[in-house]
């Protein structure tokens, strides 16, 4: 937004600040930790979102776009974000905003278990990728609820650049158009492996 204004000095202009997004970077091979400010912030952004059922908030957690326009080798690889993945994960935070009932604000973040031992790599060439990247499934957001212990699924999350990000949130093939949960239970739950993309 431009703004015009009336001065009587005349100033340098301000340095221009170009903050590039993570996704416009090509991938590494770095693992991703959980133990860097980054994630935590990812997660805190993801429980947001999903506390006040609102997709924008949890976007900060979900796969950049720009690393899936050079990640996949589909046509139309930028509808296929917009429109599947992003609204898939805005129909499942809808899904867990409801798990968590009327009083989803007084519900406690506790932080995300990685079961880092089920992370792999995905070759490129693999399900239509033109760039490597690690898939951990099943990960759990844990949560306390009326003093409970509780957590659901997050179905898949992959790297860029060393972060993981979420991808799938309730299911990586949804059952239908309606959001889902993935493995809801009371207290922390446990993770399965699984090979997915």
């Amino acid at each position: 937004v431009s703004r015009s204004a009336t001065t009587t000095t005349t100033t340098a202009p301000p340095a221009t600040t170009t903050t590039t997004g993570p996704g416009s970077l090509p991938q590494t091979g770095d693992f991703p930790s959980t133990a860097n400010p980054q994630f935590t912030a990812e997660m805190q952004a993801l429980w947001n979102g999903i506390v006040s059922n609102s997709v924008a908030t949890a976007m900060p957690a979900f796969f950049p776009e720009a690393a899936y326009l050079q990640l996949k080798t589909i046509g139309g690889a930028q509808s296929d974000f917009e429109d599947r993945l992003v609204g898939d994960y805005g129909l499942d935070i809808g899904a867990a905003h409801a798990l968590l009932g009327a009083d989803a604000a007084q519900a406690q973040f506790v932080g995300v278990s990685v079961p880092a031992s089920y992370g792999h790599w995905v070759s490129p060439g693999v399900c239509y990728n033109d760039v490597g990247y690690f898939e951990v499934p099943n990960s759990r957001v844990l949560y306390q609820e009326d003093g409970q212990t509780r957590s659901f699924g997050i179905a898949s999350m992959i790297s860029w650049r060393g972060q993981w990000y979420v991808v799938h949130l309730g299911a990586v093939l949804p059952s239908g158009s309606q959001g889902e949960v993935d493995d809801p239970e009371t207290g922390p739950g446990s993770s399965a492996p699984s090979s997915t993309c």
